[in-house]
């Protein structure tokens, strides 16, 4: 690995200390109390009149302001990042204690391992194959591009015998090109040690591939990568720790849900279609409590509609919902038990569920009578087209016709009723009139409409035994999940089905879309919906997870060593654990006490209240100091230079705190912090650090965490300095579990 440059002097560029004013020494003990009126003392050091008149007093100040937007100093960088890595995390989650935290984490591991047995373990053992990280190389081709875990991005180039440097007799090796040249590597290693290279993205090249002679680069690619998993998990463990903590009383078993129950299957109830007034009434009940069940589309999802007391939500073709809905959902899991149901889950459910976070169960055994769907994949031709219908018709069944868009169903409509002219032919789309597309549903149910020419419209809900032909045109425009749903709605009885897929020119055709429709034709067994939700997130990843897109860092591995490092960080997620220690427990060893200029004292409405008032937010979280903060400076404008110190020093003990840091002192160049944290924490958080300058002065001894700086500094550039580091430490936070 390449060696870092750290001959630089350990030193940050500070601003200048404004000119002797008037000066008030302000000291907060740590052990003021404000219930019992315990005010800091104040002193005051140079006491001279000043004649600064208001008028330049009240242009500084609003001058100050006017800089607090457009200056970027370090305190508004950290607010800044605090905002972003604590506003939708922390908002709603309450405080866990560390034992109780222990027995969580171990109900979330064994979740975990259920999880994986149910959805790998069980197909491994029927021989039907389960999810491998480390790819074959006997199934790879000239040109797919492949990761070596220690090496990193290299390019398959073949296998051939050749010869080791320690025995003459030959056997098999696999080469791979580099940017800076060929490596070779017996196949036997190349299987523990390879992974094919998968993007969840159309575009399958890596932006650059590895070097053989400095690897640096690849182990930053791969830390960075450790990082997201690891962020990734954290978020997920605490998301089920509180969900797993939640209560509630079991649902009683009643006579009326039992009677519910022995009455399936139930008649099809007609269309109610409520007024508006009737929409307002049925909201206010629901408000109020005052409904059991109720059924109805995403619009119950909406911000209108107020629950009393949500105890389940059922989740039907949870593949139809959008981003927006999936995250209201999202946003009652910790508190309502939540029920989703899918014949082709989304990669993100799919993910969820491989990481046992989603507990899952599959339904892979069809109806005795239920026969595998034939598929046949071809170019488009009217020749087939034709034959294929015939042949339905001829045998008394009903044909469904899709199409991706509106605008070329009647293009259709115009071939097929001059090829069939005494056939009743009709269109179904979504911007028809609700009343005309429920009469022609209605009539192709009953068997008058023979040849149903749609758009996807018709990808769910119908249960149509007699239909048992569908064509689908232009099948490349659409997404995998779509097209298993589509042919889904064929077969529904004990008669064999047919799934015509035409695409214009496989030339046309992307990689992507080439792979979707391979992946079709595999997987054309019933009940295998699961399998192809695992070739989707193969194509096309994981989706969005926490409403950030996961594709960069994916990217920076692949996908079968991300899931590799996936499973091994949720294998060892107790032993990235982060203990905070209480505020007040923390001793800053470094005699900084900075002296406010009596100007900004004069324009302070109540200093030692605002003093106070620091103090308290930095005592109760990072969150609440950086609103004090900001809010400061949006009265009075941007503090002076040893305001600032101050608040570095409050910012510098609350960063201890949730470090789990009791102690921070100095001994001539040596900076000293006692911890509680584990050799395994400080590495994952050194790891995560952007600045080369601290992770390289860190290293970890005993229970402390030392830094040898190259010079000795002055104490207020000392605390910049220590500020700086905790702060690069504190970023690293989101990626442990913090109890």
């Amino acid at each position: 690995m390449a060696s870092l440059d750290i001959s630089t002097p350990l030193i940050f560029k500070l601003n200048s200390s404004p000119k002797l004013w008037k000066l008030f020494s302000v000291k907060l003990p740590s052990h003021y109390n404000h219930k019992h009126k315990q005010y800091p003392s104040i002193s005051i050091i140079n006491a001279v009149s000043t004649p600064t008149s208001a008028a330049a007093a009240a242009t500084e100040l609003g001058r100050r302001r006017e800089n607090v937007d457009t200056e970027q100093d370090s305190i508004s960088i950290l607010n800044e990042r605090i905002r972003r890595d604590y506003s939708k995390r922390e908002g709603s989650r309450g405080v866990m204690d560390s034992k109780e935290a222990d027995k969580y984490i171990q109900l979330v591991k064994e979740q975990q391992q259920r999880g994986l047995q149910k959805l790998k373990g069980e197909r491994q053992r029927k021989g039907k194959g389960g999810l491998s990280y480390k790819v074959d190389p006997y199934t790879l081709q000239p040109g797919d591009y492949v990761v070596h875990k220690k090496v990193g991005i290299g390019r398959f180039v073949g296998i051939k015998f050749d010869v080791s440097n320690s025995s003459n007799v030959p056997i098999e090796y696999l080469f791979i090109e580099y940017a800076d040249g060929m490596a070779k590597l017996p196949v036997q290693q190349a299987s523990r040690m390879l992974y094919r290279y998968n993007l969840p993205n159309e575009k399958k090249r890596p932006r650059t591939l590895s070097k053989l002679n400095d690897t640096s680069t690849w182990e930053k690619r791969k830390i960075k990568g450790k990082i997201a998993i690891q962020k990734m998990v954290v978020d997920l463990m605490e998301l089920y720790l509180h969900r797993l903590k939640q209560r509630r009383p079991p649902y009683p078993k009643c006579p009326a849900m039992a009677e519910f129950a022995a009455q399936f299957p139930y008649e099809p109830t007609p269309d109610q279609k409520q007024t508006r007034s009737e929409k307002e009434k049925s909201l206010d009940m629901i408000r109020h409590g005052d409904l059991d069940i109720i059924v109805g589309t995403h619009s119950l999802l909406g911000s209108r509609v107020m629950y009393n007391n949500l105890g389940l939500l059922v989740v039907d073709e949870e593949q139809r919902f959008g981003v927006k809905q999936k995250e209201k959902i999202a946003s009652f899991k910790t508190s309502v038990d939540v029920l989703t149901l899918s014949a082709t889950p989304i990669p993100r459910t799919l993910y969820l569920a491989l990481t046992g976070f989603r507990d899952a169960s599959l339904i892979s055994t069809p109806p005795p009578e239920r026969v595998p769907i034939k598929t046949h994949l071809s170019v488009y031709s009217k020749e087939k087209v034709i034959s294929a219908i015939k042949y339905e018709l001829d045998r008394g069944g009903q044909v469904f016709y899709v199409l991706p868009r509106i605008k070329g169903l009647e293009e259709v409509m115009d071939f097929l009723e001059q090829s069939f002219p005494n056939v009743e032919i009709a269109i179904a789309h979504g911007k028809q009139y609700s009343k005309q597309l429920e009469e022609t549903m209605e009539k192709f149910a009953q068997g008058e409409i023979k040849i149903l020419i749609c758009t996807n419209i018709v990808e769910s809900g119908l249960d149509i035994q007699n239909a048992n032909t569908i064509i689908i045109q232009d099948v490349q425009q659409f997404g995998l999940a779509q097209l298993y749903q589509l042919r889904g709605r064929v077969g529904r009885a004990d008669k064999e089905a047919y799934a015509h897929l035409f695409y214009p020119d496989k030339s046309l055709l992307s990689d992507q879309a080439l792979e979707r429709l391979k992946a079709l034709e595999e997987c054309k067994e019933l009940g295998q919906g699961f399998q192809l939700a695992e070739r989707d997130m193969g194509i096309r990843g994981f989706g969005t997870i926490f409403g950030e897109q996961q594709t960069g860092d994916v990217g920076n591995v692949g996908i079968d060593l991300f899931f590799e490092m996936l499973f091994e960080s949720l294998s060892k997620v107790e032993e990235h654990r982060v203990v905070s220690v209480p505020y007040h427990s923390v001793q800053i060893d470094i005699n900084v006490n900075p002296h406010l200029p009596s100007e900004y004292i004069n324009h302070l409405e109540n200093p030692m209240e605002i003093i106070s008032q620091a103090e308290k937010a930095a005592e109760k979280d990072i969150w609440t100091l950086m609103h004090f903060t900001e809010s400061l400076r949006r009265q009075y404008g941007k503090e002076p230079y040893s305001m600032e110190i101050l608040l570095k020093k409050l910012y510098v003990r609350r960063m201890a705190a949730d470090l789990g840091i009791t102690r921070i002192y100095s001994a001539g160049k040596m900076v000293g912090m006692k911890t509680n944290m584990s050799k395994k924490v400080f590495k994952l958080m050194t790891e995560s650090m952007a600045s080369d300058v601290h992770r390289n002065s860190l290293v970890f001894d005993g229970d402390e965490i030392k830094a040898e700086l190259l010079l000795e500094l002055p104490r207020e550039q000392l605390l910049n300095w220590i500020f700086h580091c905790l702060a690069e430490l504190h970023s690293s936070l989101p990626a442990l579990i913090k109890y």
